[in-house]
């Protein structure tokens, strides 16, 4: 019987599996069972009299060998663990001594040219660090009022309901025996509950209000892709697209204009793969053109890139390569600079692809037959999948977010109401609409959705289609991640100040102005962030300092489990970091709320764009297989990277050192959640002492940088 590989199996097989005798040359197998309960009672072998002496030197073998193995196992996995905590004891000591912080960052990308994946613009560090000293501010008081608790509880001040506490006070005070430390604490206890626990307790229930809805949101989103799995929904285009080869000259086949948009920014790791996978796009290419918009400022990038289009360009592909020199605007610049083309009044129909992004060579096929005979359709989206999404514990968390992005709010919205979100990205837009909506402005950093929230105001609709994929990269790094979410969270909070006179003036109906305000952006853009932050990283622990204000066990347990549960069904192979995966969350909830406040209320680093780092994860290996699996399409093969070029570059990066940072909003925070876990201990707080304690860790590990890639 072979052994299961499969942790969640149940083992039905008793006793030790197998053991292999080598005493012949040929093999031979013993299964040994293990010692029964009727073995160890003496009344029940009163009928084995003539075998009881060999019986029980048989059984004791049996279990001597059971122990061995059990002893065995045990060892090997208290020798992981040591090895797991050295290796995490080292890495602390590296960044420890390093020394770098994240206020480091925006000095050297200033200092350093050779730095052509970050691109920071009106940043300003004295706004930006006034988050990080409340903070501070915050801690430095939980140490203090730590230290006064302690105190407190080793002269008798034992702490269980308030009403205990004063009646020691009016009992110390009746018969004269007060002391300094007894009165001071006393006036302590007593400010606590008439001036803090009142207004801490009526925060404490807002925010579980908040919570509750965004939960009940949560839970409906889910009931609604469940009912599109059941009932089998998937949109339909009208009219299928015919095979060119047995269709030409076919008055009913359908290729109109096509014009495809690359966007990029030094993106030098990765180019090379999404030139090659749009240009092998299965279409007739005089019904296609391909702009590579390269806002690329480094000249040896810009080399590589325009090399690489004329190389498509000799292989017969319709393709130019268009660079601006004013670079205002960022990616919505340059598209709408794009879109300003003579030739661009020929086409119908444009799809957008970034620099990471592999569309498959059918893509086209399946998107844009959707448009036929359907004149109000504006927006076909496809879903996203990752190259990389196994690489490390960070890109695994992310898989999990957006897996629960596209398989259920952008399906729901898309089935239900027609209206989602455009992701920036692998999507095809009637030109008509996006011309008809204003095109692309630059006042955001979330354009994508901006010009989505205009289009819908102008009556517009939009179909997602989850079984359609296009790969991509995820950030493989936190320092990727943290700006790539600050950008995604303070973006909306600007549209929202921007877009709301537009949307009480719109014609469209009642229920979908109430959709956009309250569920589209308040309640999934701005509450979201505002209450996984305020409950769990400033509420929470400061119950654990002023007890009277109460913040109820399945609020901190049980509904947090029951939403990661659902998160996480979509990508169903993730279930075993279901607890990362809340605690990572709540930890993410300090960058999105820091975002959403500084786009609110136009901040310091409300308009920062940073290009995400791209890893070029689908480079020559991903390219050969594409070429294996589709060798129709071998051309392919020849935009495979020069290995040479390759290698000299991969030398110039590896002078350059690079070192993870130490983020000090994190870390302030770790430790503000673990001098509360340690005064949840003389409370007698079970659950709260546990949440406190994992999450202080999880923000000790985000802050150390230890959850994403290491490049020391």
């Amino acid at each position: 019987m072979a052994p299961s590989f499969q942790w969640w199996a149940k083992e039905s097989h008793r006793g030790t599996p197998v053991v292999v005798k080598m005493e012949n040359p040929n093999w031979s197998m013993l299964e040994l069972e293990s010692p029964s309960e009727e073995d160890f009672h003496p009344s029940s072998n009163k009928n084995n009299n003539n075998i009881g002496d060999k019986g029980r030197g048989k059984n004791a073998k049996q279990l001597t060998w059971v122990l061995l193995l059990k002893a065995h196992k045990a060892a090997g996995c208290l020798t992981s663990i040591a090895s797991a905590m050295l290796g995490l004891g080292a890495a602390i000591r590296r960044r420890v001594a390093s020394g770098r912080t994240d206020s480091d960052t925006n000095n050297e990308i200033e200092n350093d040219d050779n730095n052509d994946n970050d691109m920071i613009e009106n940043h300003q560090t004295g706004k930006k660090s006034r988050f990080y000293t409340c903070i501070k501010l915050f801690l430095w008081m939980s140490v203090v009022l730590l230290g006064f608790e302690i105190a407190a509880y080793f002269n008798g001040w034992h702490f269980g309901s308030p009403h205990l506490q004063l009646q020691k006070y009016l009992l110390s005070t009746q018969f004269g025996v007060q002391s300094i430390f007894d009165y001071l604490y006393s006036r302590w206890v007593l400010i606590r509950v008439e001036y803090l626990a009142p207004p801490l307790q009526f925060l404490t229930n807002a925010c579980i209000i908040l919570f509750l809805i965004q939960s009940v949101d949560r839970l409906i989103l889910c009931l609604g892709c469940f009912y599109i799995k059941f009932k089998k929904i998937k949109p339909i285009p009208k009219q299928a697209v015919r095979d060119i080869e047995s269709k030409e000259g076919n008055a009913e086949t359908y290729y109109p204009m096509v014009l495809i948009q690359i966007p990029m920014c030094n993106e030098k790791e990765v180019y090379q793969q999404s030139i090659a996978a749009v240009c092998n796009l299965d279409w007739p290419k005089s019904n296609m053109l391909i702009q590579v918009l390269d806002d690329s400022d480094d000249p040896t990038t810009q080399i590589l890139i325009k090399e690489e289009v004329y190389k498509w360009q000799h292989e017969g592909a319709n393709i130019v390569y268009r660079h601006r020199v004013i670079r205002d605007g960022y990616k919505a610049g340059n598209l709408k600079s794009a879109m300003n083309c003579s030739y661009v009044k020929d086409y119908e129909f444009v799809a957008i692809f970034d620099a990471d992004f592999q569309p498959t060579s059918d893509f086209l096929k399946k998107t844009v037959p959707h448009f036929k005979d359907n004149e109000e359709l504006a927006l076909v989206q496809a879903r996203w999948s990752f190259v990389n999404k196994d690489e490390n514990l960070l890109t695994r968390l992310q898989n999990i977010n957006l897996s629960f992005h596209f398989e259920v709010e952008q399906q729901v919205n898309s089935v239900f109401i027609n209206f989602f979100g455009f992701n920036g990205t692998a999507g095809v837009w009637r030109i008509k609409a996006l011309e008809g909506s204003g095109g692309w402005l630059e006042r955001t950093t979330v354009e994508d959705m901006d010009i989505a929230v205009r289009a819908h105001l102008h009556g517009w609709k939009f179909i997602f289609l989850n079984d359609v994929e296009c790969q991509c990269e995820l950030p493989e790094s936190y320092e990727a991640y943290r700006k790539q979410q600050h950008r995604w969270h303070s973006g909306p909070m600007q549209l929202f100040r921007l877009c709301l006179p537009e949307i009480y003036r719109s014609k469209i109906a009642m229920w979908k102005k109430a959709n956009l305000i309250f569920l589209f952006f308040l309640l999934r853009k701005l509450v979201l962030p505002f209450y996984s932050f305020t409950l769990f990283c400033i509420i929470l622990p400061m119950t654990m300092f002023v007890p009277e204000a109460e913040l109820p066990v399945w609020v901190v347990c049980y509904i947090p489990a029951t939403m990661s549960f659902l998160n996480i069904l979509p990508a169903p192979k993730s279930f075993p970091f279901i607890v990362p995966y809340l605690l990572f969350e709540n930890t993410m909830s300090v960058t999105k709320f820091n975002a959403m406040i500084s786009g609110l209320f136009q901040l310091g680093s409300a308009y920062e764009w940073v290009v995400t780092k791209k890893s070029g994860r689908s480079s020559e290996g991903d390219l050969f297989s594409m070429v294996e699996k589709d060798p129709k399409h071998s051309q392919r093969g020849n935009s495979l990277p020069n290995l040479d070029a390759m290698e000299k570059e991969q030398l110039l990066l590896t002078r350059k050192k690079k070192h993870n940072r130490m983020y000090r909003k994190e870390l302030a925070l770790a430790f503000l959640l673990l001098t509360a876990s340690a005064r949840s201990l003389l409370s007698a707080q079970g659950i709260h002492f546990y949440f406190l304690l994992f999450q202080g860790v999880s923000f000790l590990l985000v802050g150390l940088d230890l959850i994403g890639e290491q490049v020391e």
